[in-house]
């Protein structure tokens, strides 16, 4: 099932199948969001959660005597959700625990996808909620990927990706187990708020940057104001990636958690940004995509 939502400004659709943004548009239908390619990476803006990245071994203890078991990213992705409500600008999906998402994730939750257009934004708010009896630990985020470039006639590299303000960043590396290795840093700005994209930047796979003061983010020509304008108010992670075969797209990743990583051990409650819901509890968190 497909929904569009549309004001003045900007057009959104979404599927329900991971309650997925499937497409971005200004008012000359220009669209901003990947389309999906498998010759690169099929997906365009998955859901992420209970988890970002991989467990080690795909696999963790949790609440003391039980397992969790997660492929990549999580299993929302891959869950049909149910329309909540919409209206022209507003659209509320719902993701409920079943048997098969408690074999991979033992806790009664509620996932709330919550995308409202308001002007040349799009705001996309995570909505928690544990319905279960137990403390429940969770990680969530979002993966837009964006065309790089946006018009024909562009390159990859014409395009820059801006931090809000000048950063030192040096960004740990992802094993072969792609767990991160917090050991093995590299420097990718220098008291700098522009990345110049050059796809050799992603032959590592993603940037993940954990320490920046910038909660805003752009992905534009270099020598343009055209773009798009992501901010992450409640994150406090960030990843940048496209596909290590030379992608023509660029993600920005709001993250509240990561992969594990090597020096962590198999509990999933002491993965670095885990958060934990009380019974009964709730959680909000969100981000916003302009164009620019």
């Amino acid at each position: 099932m497909t929904i569009q939502l549309k004001n003045d400004k900007i057009s959104a659709s979404f599927k329900t199948m991971g309650a997925e943004l499937t497409s971005l548009k200004d008012s000359n239908a220009v669209e901003y969001l990947w389309q999906g390619n498998g010759d690169y990476w099929s997906g365009q803006a998955p859901v992420l959660f209970p988890i970002i990245g991989c467990l080690r071994g795909g696999t963790a203890s949790v609440s003391g005597d039980k397992t969790c078991s997660f492929g990549r990213h999580g299993l929302a992705r891959k869950k049909e959700f149910t329309l909540v409500s919409s209206t022209e600008t507003k659209a509320v999906f719902s993701l409920k625990a079943d048997d098969e998402t408690k074999e991979q994730y033992p806790f009664d939750f509620e996932l709330q996808m919550i995308y409202e257009l308001q002007d040349q934004k799009l705001h996309i708010t995570h909505r928690i909620i544990n319905h279960d009896t137990s403390p429940m630990p969770f990680c969530v985020g979002g993966h837009p990927a964006f065309n790089c470039p946006i018009s024909e006639g562009e390159s990859f590299e014409d395009y820059v990706v801006e931090f809000e303000y000048p950063e030192n960043a040096n960004c740990a590396r992802l094993n072969d187990e792609a767990l991160i290795d917090n050991g093995n840093r590299v420097p990718i700005l220098e008291d700098s708020a522009v990345l110049p994209v050059k796809h050799e930047l992603f032959y590592h796979d993603a940037l993940i940057f954990d320490q920046l003061k910038s909660r805003k983010v752009s992905l534009k020509h270099k020598d343009q104001e055209k773009g798009i304008c992501v901010t992450f108010p409640d994150f406090d992670y960030l990843g940048v990636w496209s596909s290590a075969n030379d992608g023509p797209f660029v993600a920005l990743e709001p993250w509240s958690g990561t992969s594990t990583c090597t020096d962590e051990d198999d509990v999933f409650e002491h993965k670095r940004g885990i958060r934990t819901l009380d019974p009964g509890a709730e959680d909000s968190l969100s981000y916003s995509i302009e164009i620019l």
